[in-house]
Formats: structure tokens, C-alpha cells, sequence
């Protein structure tokens, strides 16, 4: 094998952490900002690019980075080692409420796509690149454009998904439609496109978007509940307006129950 063989226990419920048991010698790269806590005889090392062992000189390292950086994500990652004589532990946090889905590249010929801000870490030798379209509509209107992360290898890998995940195992001729931020990952085998959801009312007042996701063949689809992007705009809209006010959400009286409590000044 290429990658470490690493150990793994997942914590948590809505706010997981997953820990890493390294034997000597052995190392896992994360993203920069998900590292909780780690044992005696863990170092950390920063480096150019993800780490594999497939990276030969300067100019690897810079084309790794370089195509870490076209999926939105830092030219730099983190390395954590166990420089001791016993095993040692790593812990990394999900960065938002969701859950941490395991990866075992190796029941995945070697390659698993994912959207462009799910992975959180993976033994050393992985390979975090970048996966381009090739269908101009999918670029164009299927939510993560031309450009999704792929991960490679053999080892193990880890992404986060936000809210509730559901696993799909696809078998030959099925296809499923899904929201294009729900979409977390699937199988190099599976085919991803997307569609037009069709009819003027659905369009213009369905509040749905205009294009579903469509995923077919055989392999798995991992479906996420609440995309970040869904998140964060619920978040913006309860946020408190300028001046403190509020919308009163939950309030039949909305507005006026403000004046009433005496939040408005005029």
C-alpha cells in the first residue's frame, strides 16, 4: 500500500470529532483548522500540496498546491506524525453540525469525487487533486461548477457532510435526482450530470432552483440534509437587523410586538 494504515474512532452526534490511533511512524494530513487535540510524540509539520508519496521534488509539491487552490482550498497542509516508540492519537473537529462519513479508497478503485469543501483528512499518501467537468451544463449550473476534489489512492479518507447523511448504493440502471448542495460525493464510477426541472410554475415559484442533480450507474452517493450554503443563508436572515431590530420570528405580532416591547426608537 501507498497510504499509512491508520486506526479510527468517531465521536459525537450532531457536532462529531474523529480521533486517529498513529502507529510509530505514521502520519495523517488535514485541512488547515480542523485539528482538535493530539498525544505526547505527535508533530505537526506544515507543507506545499496533500502530502502522497506520489510527489517527486519542489515543482510536485507546487502543482499539488496549485491544484488545491483552484478548488478554493489553502496552498498549505498539515501533516501530523508520530515521532514516538508507541502508539500515539490525533483528533480532528467537524467544522460545522453534520457528520463525518469514513472513505476506504481501496473499495473505491482508487478514486472517490467529492464536492470542493468536504474533505477533513486522510492517511498520508492520500492524494487531494481536483476533478473538471466535461459537460458545459454541469459546470455552468450544477452547483459546484467545473470544478469538484478528488481523492485518491489507497488508503483511508474523511469527509464532512453538514446535517443528516444518507448512503445510496446505486445499482446498474437506477438514478436518483437530488438538489445540487446535497450532493457530497460518489464513486468515480457513477455518472453526474444535471437537469432542467421543467414546467413555468416549478420554475418561476418553486423556490427549488432551476436544475436538479442527476446521478446514475453503479456505485455509492453520499446525500447530505443540510448543505453550509442552506446554513448560512438561514443564519443571515434570523440574524439581527442594523440597529439591533429583529423580525420577530416566531411572533404573530412580528413588527409590533417590537414597538410594544419598546426595541423601536424613533
Amino acid at each position: 500500500m501507498n497510504a499509512h494504515e491508520i486506526d479510527y474512532k468517531i465521536y459525537g452526534e450532531e457536532m462529531q470529532f474523529i480521533q486517529i490511533e498513529l502507529d510509530p511512524e505514521e502520519a495523517v494530513i488535514a485541512e488547515s483548522g480542523s485539528f482538535m487535540m493530539m498525544e505526547d510524540d505527535i508533530k505537526m509539520n506544515t507543507m506545499l500540496g496533500d502530502g502522497s508519496q506520489q510527489e517527486t521534488g519542489f515543482f510536485g509539491k507546487l502543482l499539488s498546491a496549485g491544484k488545491r487552490v483552484l478548488t478554493g482550498e489553502s496552498l498549505f497542509m498539515t501533516v501530523f506524525h508520530n515521532a514516538g516508540i508507541l502508539k500515539r492519537k490525533v483528533s480532528f473537529a467537524s467544522p460545522y453540525p453534520g457528520k463525518i462519513i469514513p472513505i476506504d479508497l481501496s473499495l473505491e478503485k482508487g478514486k472517490f469525487i467529492c464536492q470542493k469543501d468536504a474533505f477533513l483528512c486522510a492517511a498520508k499518501g492520500v492524494s487531494i487533486g481536483i476533478e473538471f467537468s466535461k459537460k458545459l451544463g454541469r459546470g455552468l449550473f450544477g452547483g459546484e461548477g467545473f470544478i469538484m476534489e478528488k481523492l485518491e489512492g489507497d488508503g483511508l479518507a474523511f469527509m464532512h457532510a453538514g446535517g443528516t447523511v444518507h448512503k445510496i448504493d446505486l445499482e446498474l440502471g437506477e438514478k436518483i435526482r437530488v438538489d445540487t448542495g446535497c450532493v457530497v460525493g460518489f464513486s468515480s464510477t457513477i455518472d453526474y450530470d444535471i437537469e432542467f426541472v421543467g414546467g413555468i410554475k416549478n420554475t418561476i415559484f418553486g423556490g427549488e432552483g432551476l436544475y436538479f442533480a442527476t446521478l446514475q450507474g453503479t456505485g455509492t452517493v453520499y446525500i447530505q440534509s443540510l448543505p453550509f450554503s442552506r446554513l448560512a443563508d438561514r443564519i443571515i436572515a434570523s440574524a439581527p437587523k442594523a440597529g439591533g431590530k429583529n423580525k420577530g420570528e416566531g411572533s404573530i405580532l412580528g413588527g409590533l410586538g417590537d414597538l410594544l416591547n419598546g426595541d423601536n426608537r424613533f
